[in-house]
């Protein structure tokens, strides 16, 4: 029986590499991104090259309660109880943190952490009637070592580490694993975005690489991999853990 997976922000980058990989695995998926026709787009997509109908794209706005809701219900109507919460949704801007302000505070906080705490909140009890569930939360390096002109999405993505941490401890006898996982520096449009396209963003961008030590950025599916041993049976002891991806840029032990 297949199992039905929901990746938030999945129409592009890491999102779309991991809801691919999930479906490649035998997964249904349900992709949510505030971008309903490339969500439309990416399903269709992945539909075609696994040679499965259960991948559907839903328009939703992770940082709307309303929005977040309406989504998860037109999921369930058609595919059924969701097994697996991938929380991949991210937002930022790098700006120095004397150069933000509340609105932009209230901004990325809604859509890095309150939204996908929202969202399992919904989940978990479908979960608990079925007696497995595995929830992986795209966090980030910078929530593990903090990153310059990201003072509050860091904030937001160590946040989201605790926040696994402490539904692995609570949900554990339910047979609900749940696992973060961190990106380095991925090419992705997020960063291609944060950083723009004149010198100084091309500069960080190379010392970026320089400071990777297999010396390239991730690309999306290098997350992928990760995430859907995770969302499997092989990994039902592994619970409450935190798993940099990043090309040993990061080597916490």
């Amino acid at each position: 029986m297949s199992r039905l997976a929901i990746v938030t922000g999945g129409a592009g980058g890491i999102g779309a590499a991991i809801a691919a990989e999930l479906a490649t695995l035998g997964n249904n998926v349900a992709i949510l991104d505030i971008n309903k026709e490339a969500a439309q787009e990416t399903a269709e997509k992945i539909s075609d090259s696994v040679g499965r109908d259960a991948v559907i794209g839903v328009e939703a706005d992770i940082s709307d309660d309303a929005s977040s809701e309406t989504a998860l219900n037109l999921v369930v109507e058609q595919l059924g109880p969701v097994s697996i919460l991938v929380n991949n949704v991210g937002w930022d801007r790098i700006m120095g943190f004397l150069e933000t302000d509340s609105a932009f505070w209230d901004k990325v906080i809604a859509v890095n952490m309150r939204g996908p705490i929202a969202l399992t909140h919904k989940v978990i009890p479908m979960m608990l009637e079925a007696k497995w569930g595995r929830i992986i939360n795209i966090a980030s390096d910078a929530g593990r070592v903090g990153s310059s002109g990201e003072a509050v999405y860091s904030a937001c993505k160590a946040g989201m580490i605790g926040f696994s941490k402490t539904l692995a401890r609570e949900f554990a006898r339910a047979n609900i694993t749940s696992n973060a996982v961190c990106p380095g520096p991925t090419d992705t449009p997020l960063l291609n975005n944060q950083l723009g396209e004149g010198e100084t963003g091309r500069k960080i961008y190379e010392g970026l690489k320089r400071a990777i030590p297999m010396k390239r950025l991730g690309q999306p599916e290098d997350l992928a991999g990760m995430v859907g041993f995770l969302a499997g049976d092989k990994a039902s002891f592994i619970t409450g853990q935190t798993i940099s991806v990043s090309g040993g840029l990061t080597m916490n032990g």
